[in-house]
């Protein structure tokens, strides 16, 4: 083979590792978060009391959050040297309590490298950093960060609630935190939104890397619906990796269990489940 037709190869390969470097974090800041609703949170709450509630909620969610179900489209878009890669996998997400994470890929479409390089690496990422040892140093606390109040932001039209926005730093570098801001709900205290970079820069080859994630509430449970992450490499490219959310079947702990609805001699379920399908 061309030297040079090799040598492209392998820049483009160095160039999305680091691209597989920083989605690894993209997933593990994305992690669902669930919540009840109490009464109505007023919007004076000092920022211990705000952080309080993030953290017990993010411990009911642990407890509340049994199994899910969701089907995820991951894209990711690269342009620059030494030439330009697209690709999109499906994948079938399956989640058990408190720390088992399954994944089937429904279908691939685009370039090899990036489905094997990048796609698969993130999946063997967010597996691995669902063990209890990992997911405890990436939990939003403060074991793992400080926390300011920026300020709060009443309802906007068609909300039910205001949010807080406060700025995370965290303790010590590491692949699996962050730092940026953070929009806490202020009537779940979950997170609806994150705005951040990576503690840690994922690689050499990168740049600067931006995270974005959104989430929704589906039934009691906030989820993510998109995340987009863009990393610039220092060989002059730049990746946009996409993430969507649909889907969503949850199993949740605390509901009663579904009444018997089959003829005598069959077995009703165990739980109830509720399917909240994002629109």
């Amino acid at each position: 083979m061309n030297p040079m037709i090799v040598r492209q190869k392998n820049r483009t390969a160095i160039a999305l590792g680091a691209v597989a470097a920083l989605i690894s974090v993209s997933t593990l800041v994305a992690a669902d978060s669930a919540a009840k609703s109490p009464a109505p949170a007023a919007a004076s709450l000092s920022l211990d009391q705000v952080v309080d509630n993030l953290v017990r909620r993010t411990q009911e969610r642990a407890q509340a959050l049994l199994h899910s179900e969701a089907t995820r489209v991951y894209r990711l878009v690269y342009t620059g040297f030494p030439g330009d890669r697209e690709a999109d996998m499906t994948v079938e997400a399956i989640y058990d309590r408190p720390s088992s994470k399954q994944f089937k890929v429904v279908s691939e479409n685009g370039s090899k490298l990036i489905l094997n390089r990048v796609f698969r690496k993130l999946l063997d990422s967010e597996q691995e950093a669902a063990q209890p040892a990992i997911s405890a140093r990436s939990q939003l606390n403060r074991d793992n960060y400080t926390f300011e109040l920026v300020g709060y932001e009443p309802p906007k039209t068609g909300q039910s609630s205001g949010q807080y926005e406060l700025r995370v730093n965290p303790k010590y570098n590491s692949k699996y935190v962050y730092r940026g801001l953070v929009w806490v709900d202020a009537t779940d205290f979950a997170v609806t939104r994150i705005e951040a970079e990576p503690a840690q820069n994922p690689s050499f080859w990168t740049k600067k890397s931006e995270i974005h994630h959104e989430y929704q509430k589906f039934q009691s449970f906030w989820l993510p619906v998109k995340n987009e992450s863009v990393s610039y490499i220092r060989l002059g490219g730049r990746a946009t990796l996409t993430i969507e959310y649909k889907d969503y079947r949850v199993t949740d702990a605390s509901q009663p269990a579904a009444p018997a609805a089959h003829p005598s001699g069959s077995h009703p379920a165990a739980v109830q489940k509720t399917q909240a399908t994002n629109q």
